[in-house]
């Protein structure tokens, strides 16, 4: 996996991606969250670890921007705490979206541990991401089912998700197999 780590301590940030590296990982390391967040607004991967507490961005608005970020696939994001946070410190951290936590000083099994529990959540997030973006169209009349197991025209569907307006027409291909020949027969039948 590609993972992203910022770890504004340079110690813990070498011996983060030495190990991440270790386990056969690909690592890109900053040293503040402000950084860390341009290389991911630029390129995101499926795995950030991260700092509570660094400069320019910490950890949880980090984690804010990463969720807020349109058209990405859902990113694990494992925040690294120096000491033991309150309950209400960590409510906060669950609010801004941080899945999960590790305690330094860091310790391989359970960075390992935790990466094992970020694949397997990344793979059903892709499976469910695939079976939420499939929908439902009725074989014959083209009507689309929505989440109420109500069946409507596709244009009311969409219309309603996206706020497309749309016009109607026929493609050439659809005028020369139905419509010009219902016009045909209309014009033998027409009296002259």
């Amino acid at each position: 996996m590609k993972i992203l780590v910022a770890e504004d301590d340079q110690i813990s940030r070498k011996l983060l991606s030495t190990t991440l590296k270790q386990f056969g990982h690909e690592v890109q390391a900053f040293d503040n969250g402000a950084d860390a967040w341009d290389a991911f607004d630029a390129s995101p991967v499926r795995v950030i670890v991260s700092d509570w507490l660094m400069p320019k961005l910490d950890g949880l608005d980090f984690c804010r921007k990463v969720r807020k970020r349109s058209a990405t696939e859902y990113t694990y994001f494992i925040l690294l705490t120096a000491n033991v946070q309150g309950k209400d410190t960590y409510m906060e951290a669950m609010n801004a979206g941080i899945d999960d936590f590790l305690a330094k000083p860091l310790d391989r099994d359970q960075i390992w541990m935790r990466l094992r529990v970020a694949e397997r959540i990344l793979k059903y997030a892709t499976v469910i991401q695939d079976l939420e973006s499939m929908l439902p169209i009725c074989s014959y009349c083209k009507k689309v089912r929505d989440d109420n197991n109500y069946w409507q025209q596709v244009e009311t569907y969409l219309s309603k998700r996206t706020g497309t307006s749309f016009s109607h027409s026929v493609c050439p291909t659809c005028y020369t197999n139905k419509v010009k020949p219902e016009l045909d027969k209309i014009k033998k039948v027409e009296p002259r």
